[in-house]
């Protein structure tokens, strides 16, 4: 008797522990909304929301519940009416109990270390980042300050951006494996230098692990490690301006030195450097310098427009799948534009090489 009783008690034990807090609770109040309307619980979906759950407001106050989320991304409590506008958080659906106070300007969620540590990092980082927009407005009014002025407020502001980075690596470092920790990877892991966010990776935990978008970084990695400097180059075909087929290596074996120019049509960065690029192979070309535009683009007028408008005097290939172009792929390119600076034996020489700092190097090589 005494042996069945104690398993009826372990049973029972069991159960309550099953039943005790295995899902999240969220309890909040929206300043300003009248009994009757509803908070929406939204997740990302591209661009734009999509709902997911509501709640009704009564007396100010509202509750979610429901089951703890296994992906590192946060969600969307969201409340609008067109008196108050727009009032929404982030906010990570954590086993356990969440309190949120929506109103304008002064959101906050607590109650969990993940959402605890996004409230404080977003603090942090838009504190940075109203500092350095400020520098930089003040640097685009040129008409009030000399030139050595305006470059110690462009050295001030690169110092600026080292600092953010690094910030975000460290938060990124020491919540590896959190939820919040993989979701900094996943957002801002292709800033950080590859060796270092190869190691990070390591430490983030399953279900993130398992996640698409940890997958994607991880892919990244791998095909940014494979083309670092001193690699061989990764071969690829595509269409060039004619619909023909051309290898990259064609191209290669043609030139003591090629630049593999990832850009696009559509892209402004890429716009702004191409001048850079023109000069630099119309000054080099007849000593062995070549280029191949790989284009992220996905309209082929455009990008037979802009090769000429440009004055792209040089080889180009694209399979015209935009962001999902297989040859930025390959080379782990995931912002543009991006350099990839090969010599006739295959060997990578350099990366995201731009403006002076191409000519300089390219000049240093072709002595």
């Amino acid at each position: 008797m005494k042996k069945i009783a104690l398993f009826a008690a372990a049973g029972l034990m069991t159960l309550a522990a099953c039943q005790e807090n295995v899902g999240y609770t969220i309890d909040g109040t929206v300043v300003g909304a009248a009994d009757g309307e509803y908070v929406y619980l939204n997740a990302y979906k591209g661009r734009g929301l999509a709902k997911l759950d509501s709640a009704v407001v009564k007396a100010g106050k509202f509750q979610f519940k429901g089951t703890p989320d296994t992906i590192a991304t946060p969600k969307i409590l969201l409340y609008s009416n067109k008196e108050v506008g727009n009032l929404s958080t982030q906010i990570f659906l954590d086993k356990g109990n969440m309190v949120v106070n929506l109103e304008k300007g002064k959101s906050t969620v607590s109650g969990t270390s993940n959402n605890e540590a996004l409230v404080s990092f977003m603090q942090a980082y838009r504190t940075q980042g109203e500092e350095m927009n400020a520098i930089y407005k003040e640097y685009r009014n040129s008409d009030k300050y000399s030139q050595a002025q305006r470059d110690s407020m462009m050295t001030l502001l690169e110092q600026k951006e080292k600092e953010q980075q690094k910030f975000v690596f460290e938060q990124a470092k020491a919540h590896v494996a959190d939820a919040f920790g993989a979701y900094l990877l996943a957002s801002m892991g292709t800033s950080f230098e590859i060796q270092e966010l190869s190691g990070l990776l390591e430490g983030v935990q399953e279900p993130y692990a398992s996640s698409e978008s940890i997958l994607n970084l991880k892919d990244y990695v791998a095909n940014s490690l494979k083309t670092m400097e001193g690699k061989k180059f990764v071969d690829f075909s595509m269409l060039d301006v004619d619909g023909k087929t051309v290898k990259l290596s064609d191209f290669i074996k043609e030139n003591k030195y090629t630049l593999i120019d990832f850009w696009a049509s559509w892209c402004g960065p890429c716009r702004a450097e191409m001048p850079n690029v023109v000069a630099a192979y119309k000054e080099l070309h007849t000593k062995g310098f070549g280029i191949v535009g790989v284009s992220l683009d996905s309209d082929a007028k455009r990008w037979k427009n802009a090769i000429e408008d440009l004055q792209m005097t040089w080889n180009h290939m694209s399979d015209l799948k935009g962001w999902n172009c297989e040859g930025a792929k390959l080379y782990g390119v995931r912002s543009i534009p991006a350099t990839v600076l090969v010599d006739q034996e295959g060997t990578i020489i350099a990366r995201n090489l731009r403006g002076e700092q191409l000519i300089e190097k390219l000049r240093d090589l072709m002595k």
